[in-house]
């Protein structure tokens, strides 16, 4: 049986103003293994987000814990959930969030200048994965010159680059249109299947969220598998 990549035990978040507290969900068990995906549904506001920023470490959990590979990352100095959102992660979102300054290889490499990669040996990287999505001859333009299903496969090299095990995409092709949005979502799909990832997919679309292995629904804060 596969690796169990990330696992979340008893997970819940609540959002606290004054006195008034808002539950976005709690009591959420589940596990990805390796090379595994998961499509994420539900309605705005469900908690869809929130989860992958806790699974991402950008947000903590009110309860519960998350596990990467077996290790709580409530266990992590600073430095080491900094270095696990660098590598071990991958983060595609429904904005690119392209550094427009930035040419498409410059903004791919970014994560490998990060994690302290020599810039030839990172430049080579980039250059890569701009292949492997299919962006061969744009290379040297920046985000402005690019069409925006060529700044999203931009965002899912650049995501991959660092060879992650775990990918967490929000509504990836929320701004496309529907034949863009198809095609770089297959792409995705291969690209992560192709490196054994494990895989949690926000969408609201019931075509992509079908192209997964299994699919997650909230439901008034909890979590039910309805494929």
């Amino acid at each position: 049986m596969a690796e169990s990549v990330i696992r979340a035990e008893g997970l819940g978040k609540t959002f606290r103003s004054g006195e008034q507290a808002l539950t976005i969900f709690s009591g959420l068990t589940f596990q990805i293994r390796q090379g595994e995906s998961v499509a994420l549904v539900g309605e705005s506001g469900a908690g869809k987000s929130t989860l992958l920023h806790i699974l991402g470490a950008l947000e903590k959990p009110t309860t519960g814990k998350v596990l990467f590979r077996g290790d709580p990352l409530a266990s992590l100095s600073e430095a080491q959930l900094a270095n696990y959102r660098n590598r071990d992660v991958g983060f595609v979102w429904q904005n690119c969030h392209l550094l427009p300054e930035f040419t498409a290889i410059e903004n791919v490499a970014l994560p490998l200048r990060i994690a302290g990669v020599a810039e030839d040996s990172g430049q080579k990287e980039a250059q890569t994965w701009l292949q492997r999505v299919g962006l061969a001859e744009r290379i040297d333009h920046q985000s402005g010159e690019l069409s925006g299903g060529e700044q999203q496969r931009v965002a899912i090299a650049r995501a991959l680059v660092c060879k992650p095990r775990l990918l967490l995409a929000d509504e990836p092709t929320g701004n496309l249109d529907e034949r863009t949005g198809e095609a770089v979502m297959k792409m995705l799909l291969e690209l992560a299947g192709q490196e054994g990832l494990a895989i949690l997919l926000a969408t609201h679309n019931p075509t992509f969220a079908a192209l997964c292995d299994r699919v997650f629904r909230f439901d008034h804060g909890r979590l039910r598998q309805s494929a």
